[in-house]
């Protein structure tokens, strides 16, 4: 078995207090540095989102367990209180069900991996990793996704 694999699995693992852990230390690092890099400082949280995104996005489906993952960040940009039905109407009504559907994010996303520093790199790999395992289970879609952003 790989290392990936087993990092994958060993993911899928967490106790919810060290998932949140990993998750808050991960954001609090990766926000401030895309914010530094970037012109207005503003977007780098704009960034941050659509890496969220794509990473939920990056097996079709949105999950109850990514729904309440990414909640806060609809609530915020809907401006409203969105529930679990309309989340996944928004999802596929902007076609986050298939590749095609946030293809130009992943291209920024891709280019912008090129520019940062490992450890950033890294940061920001292992919170889409923490993303696709917020459901206990890594789709073999969500690793070749991952995988794609390693490379």
């Amino acid at each position: 078995m790989s290392c990936f694999n087993i990092l994958c699995e060993v993911l899928e693992r967490l106790d919810d207090d060290t998932y949140n852990a990993l998750m808050e230390e991960k954001s609090s690092r990766i926000i401030p540095a895309l914010s530094e890099i970037t012109a207005d400082g503003l977007s780098g949280v704009q960034i941050y989102v659509d890496f969220v995104i794509c990473a939920v996005a990056a097996d079709g489906k949105l999950t109850e367990a990514e729904y309440q993952l990414i909640k806060p960040i609809l609530d915020l940009s809907m401006e409203a209180d969105v529930g679990y039905g309309d989340a996944q109407k928004f999802f596929y009504d902007n076609g986050l069900d298939k590749p095609e559907g946030y293809k130009n994010s992943m291209d920024s996303i891709a280019d912008l991996l090129g520019l940062v520093s490992q450890e950033l790199k890294d940061d920001i790999v292992l919170l889409c990793m923490l993303v696709c395992a917020v459901d206990g289970e890594m789709s073999d879609e969500e690793r070749e996704w991952i995988k794609q952003l390693i490379e």
